[in-house]
């Protein structure tokens, strides 16, 4: 099989620079679910479905959905898809170029005129970034079937409802329910998206295959000493709690440096009174850790408990960890690992397993399908920025492997 054009290359990236101008700030990328940007990006993503030869709608809860239909009707669908919602002044690939390569793959199948035997729909949802509202995944949630109903009257923080936005969005809030795809009607969901980390890059390689993404635990750790004058209480009978928790921080950053995979962050610190010339009798810190394997994740976090408590006996201060979160670690289907690896192969690429330390709408979807997701190098692995970069050869060597894949899988029409 021949590679997809360079035009088409070019065309994918025109495109999502076009997108990216779809913003509810002006001289900023922030589009946010059900916004006006919002809207006016899911028409012009409509409009690029039907160019590519799909049906497309919005649904029910805000996604955009295009269909290119199979020869057989009853036949389950191979799902493409990302999310077109950002963050607050965001890089423009996180999310869309997910959306545009699977357009774009579909284009190219239907200029090959090539009809496979299984529909292959591309879904652009519309929550995954979950800034508008205190929710998140709400499209893919949907589509899987675990849409929770009380979130519709959550607001935001104009005080508008979910339910009323989607109202006036022109959604039906009523129909969210009906959304819900049965696991016999779909072969499986493939994700692509930047990476948002450094390891291609460094590694000097265009995509690679991601086999889980990482559960997370976080909690807050708050310390408390003795607070006392700056200048007058000794070094040595000093319980200062914020020292306590310096030397606890760089314990959590030893465990999450202990093995491969595994992440440990603090992202936040904080100490009180807060004066220049008290000591801290009080000082509370975030850990967020991080692995695609749920047991080394709980193993690491009970390391971490031990080290914190053994710091805060020596230091004399008492040390106290609250679980504020924990989602288990989603894996990748092993078949369309091997498919995208295989797809990967034939494109002329190495291949690179690696996980996800972030989530994605494919982890929505793993209770009701197989999961696959390809990873874009992007430059400096920064994301959630706007200065989020990726070159249109890799755009290109990922649309390559889509394709591929595609082709790979178009006339398979049994769910595994």
């Amino acid at each position: 099989m021949s590679r997809p054009p360079d035009a088409a290359a070019r065309r994918l990236m025109e495109r999502l620079d076009l997108l990216a101008g779809f913003s509810d700030e002006p001289d900023a990328l922030t589009r946010l679910y059900l916004s006006p940007a919002h809207a006016h990006a899911a028409a012009q993503v409509m409009e690029w479905m039907r160019e590519a030869g799909m049906s497309a709608r919005i649904d029910a809860v805000g996604n955009v959905v295009g269909r290119y239909e199979g020869r057989e009707r009853s036949a389950p669908a191979l799902l493409i898809g990302s999310h077109i919602d950002t963050v607050r002044q965001a890089g423009r690939y996180d999310g869309p170029l997910g959306v545009l390569v699977g357009i774009a793959a579909v284009e190219e199948v239907a200029a090959r005129g090539i009809r496979p035997a299984a529909a292959i729909e591309v879904i652009a949802f519309g929550d995954e970034e979950g800034v508008r509202f205190p929710t998140t995944l709400s499209g893919s949630r949907a589509l899987a079937g675990a849409f929770d109903p009380a979130s519709l009257d959550m607001r935001d923080e104009d005080g508008v409802t979910l339910r009323e936005a989607l109202l006036h969005f022109g959604c039906d809030p009523s129909g969210i329910a009906s959304l819900a795809r049965r696991p016999e009607d779909v072969v499986g969901y493939v994700e692509v998206h930047i990476e948002q980390g450094p390891v291609l890059e460094r590694e000097g390689l265009p995509v690679g295959v991601v086999t889980a993404i990482a559960g997370a635990t976080r909690a807050t750790t708050e310390v408390r000493g003795e607070p006392g004058h700056a200048g007058t209480v000794p070094m040595a009978l000093r319980r200062d709690a914020l020292a306590a928790a310096a030397e606890m921080v760089l314990a959590v950053e030893a465990v999450g440096k202990s093995e491969p995979d595994l992440v440990a962050t603090v992202g936040r610190i904080a100490a009180a009174p807060g004066a220049v010339n008290v000591v801290a009798g009080r000082a509370e810190f975030t850990i967020d850790l991080r692995h695609p394997v749920d047991r080394r994740r709980e193993a690491a976090f009970e390391e971490v408990g031990r080290r914190l408590s053994e710091i805060g006996r020596r230091r004399g201060v008492r040390a106290e960890m609250r679980l504020t979160h924990a989602a288990p670690a989603v894996p990748c289907s092993p078949w369309l690992i091997d498919a995208l690896a295989a797809a990967v192969t034939a494109a002329g690429l190495p291949v690179r397993l690696l996980p996800s330390g972030a989530g994605h709408d494919a982890m929505a979807l793993a209770p009701l399908c197989p999961i696959g997701m390809l990873f874009v190098r992007c430059r400096g692995g920064v994301s959630h920025n706007p200065a989020e970069a990726i070159t249109a050869e890799d755009a290109g060597a990922a649309l390559d492997v889509l394709l591929r894949l595609l082709l790979q899988l178009m006339d398979r029409t049994e769910p595994r």
